[in-house]
């Protein structure tokens, strides 16, 4: 991993399109409480931002923190450089840093493909497993299903059967209530995330 603080490219690629605007933490579920002019202006900037950063600058900041990964994560998303498809999908498996999980789920949910199924499966058969590890099993899950939904696959479904992983890590997970099951609410999240990144491409 590579830190701004002791590396002159990253801290320059962090100051251009980071951090302007505390834009890193607006890249969440937050930016849909936004109203307007802000909402607008903040589209336009990442929209703008979007088309401007170089593919060598995304790969740069994708070897960053959180903050520089999930930045670089709706980048992709919003450009749509499928390019990226497989690096995401090699991030979010390796869980390496909190906070960015939904950013990758963002932009493998906005392509919308079986193989962005795939990688989102993939996490889910590595850390259903473990509920000790990894942080993002619900979100993931949310997104998987609504590639599904789209594409009317039935990845999900292996995941969510009876006495399936699924049930097993609402069960085991320390952080969650086995008869409350978040991904309604998750996929929700996912969908609305994913017409905001519509709404930003579309004029790219």
């Amino acid at each position: 991993m590579r830190h701004a603080h002791e590396d002159p490219e990253l801290l320059a690629l962090v100051r251009r399109y980071v951090t302007p605007g505390r834009r890193y933490l607006k890249l969440s579920g937050s930016l849909l409480r936004m109203e307007s002019p802000e909402y607008d202006r903040f589209m336009q900037d990442l929209r703008e931002d979007a088309g401007l950063i170089a593919p060598d600058e995304i790969a740069t900041l994708l070897e960053g923190s959180w903050r520089e990964r999930r930045t670089a994560a709706w980048l992709v998303a919003v450009s749509r450089r499928t390019e990226f498809r497989e690096r995401l999908g090699e991030l979010l498996l390796a869980s390496e840093v909190c906070c960015v999980g939904l950013a990758y789920s963002v932009a493998l949910a906005s392509f919308g493909t079986a193989r962005d199924a795939d990688l989102l499966a993939a996490y889910l058969d590595r850390y259903l497993c473990r509920p000790d590890l990894g942080y993002d099993q619900a979100v993931v899950m949310g997104a998987l299903q609504f590639i599904d939904l789209n594409l009317g696959g039935r990845q999900v479904d292996r995941f969510r059967e009876p006495g399936g992983l699924w049930q097993e890590w609402l069960r085991e997970a320390p952080h969650q209530q086995a008869d409350t099951d978040p991904t309604p609410h998750f996929l929700s999240l996912i969908r609305r995330l994913c017409a905001f990144v519509d709404e930003c491409a579309e004029a790219l």
